[in-house]
Formats: C-alpha cells, sequence, structure tokens
C-alpha cells in the first residue's frame, strides 16, 4: 500500500474517532499516527477523499446520508443556507462561516437539473447554471426546498 493510501485510511480513522475542527488538528492527530504532512497535502487529500467541513467538524461522505437523496440535500439546504440571489446564469448561496463547502459537496451530489456545478468558499456557494433560465427555476427549487420566502 502507498504511502498516501495509508495516510487517507489513517485519517479516515481520525475523522470517524475524533470532532476535528481545524486542519491544525487533523495534522496533529495524524502526526500522532506517525503521518507527517503540510496543510496543502492535507487539503489535497481532504478533497480526494470527498470530506467535508460541517457544523461538527471534518466528516466523510457517508454512503447511506449521500445516495443523492433529496431529503439529505432538504437537511443540508435548511440548516446552511441563509440566502441566495440569481446574477445571470450563476447563482450566489450565502451560508454561515466555514459552511460553504458543506452545501456546495450537497449541491455536487443531488445533480439537480440545470446544475453545472459549484465553487465554494469560506461562507459562500456560486452554483453555475446552463442558462439564466436554468438558474431561475434552480434558484426557485432551492430555496422551495430550504423553506426560505
Amino acid at each position: 500500500m502507498s504511502s498516501k493510501l495509508r495516510r487517507h485510511e489513517a485519517l479516515r480513522r481520525v475523522i470517524e474517532d475524533r470532532r476535528c475542527r481545524r486542519q491544525s488538528d487533523l495534522c496533529d492527530a495524524l502526526a500522532e499516527s506517525g503521518f507527517d504532512c503540510t496543510q496543502a497535502t492535507l487539503s489535497r487529500d481532504l478533497s480526494e477523499m470527498g470530506v467535508v467541513k460541517g457544523p461538527d467538524g471534518y466528516r466523510l461522505p457517508s454512503e447511506v446520508e449521500h445516495a443523492g437523496s433529496e431529503q439529505a440535500l432538504i437537511s443540508t439546504l435548511r440548516r446552511e443556507l441563509l440566502a441566495s440571489v440569481r446574477a445571470g446564469n450563476l447563482l450566489v448561496l450565502r451560508t454561515p462561516p466555514g459552511h460553504g463547502n458543506a452545501l456546495a459537496a450537497e449541491l455536487d451530489r443531488a445533480a439537480l437539473p440545470g446544475l453545472v456545478g459549484t465553487i465554494a468558499g469560506d461562507d459562500t456557494v456560486f452554483v453555475a447554471a446552463g442558462s439564466p433560465s436554468s438558474a431561475e427555476r434552480l434558484l426557485n427549487r432551492l430555496s422551495t426546498l430550504a423553506g426560505l420566502p
């Protein structure tokens, strides 16, 4: 097994066993397991593994929770989405600080009609739609699912 795969397995165990809210916590836990890694390496590992940062810290994608179910999307939208606006064929979604990635990951998994892709920041998610009309339909659907006016 390559060192990268061993590091991924150690990271998986850390995330399952501990509540880590910062990447530095993950780096420290990996160091305790004998893996020295930079933050850049850790960020790349988290992305490759599909790990998202939620309100309770980092979490692994769950086969059950994230099978693209609409209920998982609704739950995430109601927890994470604070506001939304359309700008042409883009949607700008606002979340609490540190929650943009969790919402973007769930939107990507849901593969909603008209959604081309997402880009997540700390508290903002840009959603690209195929056209302005697709963006409007997507905005209406997300707002409805989130329970927003």
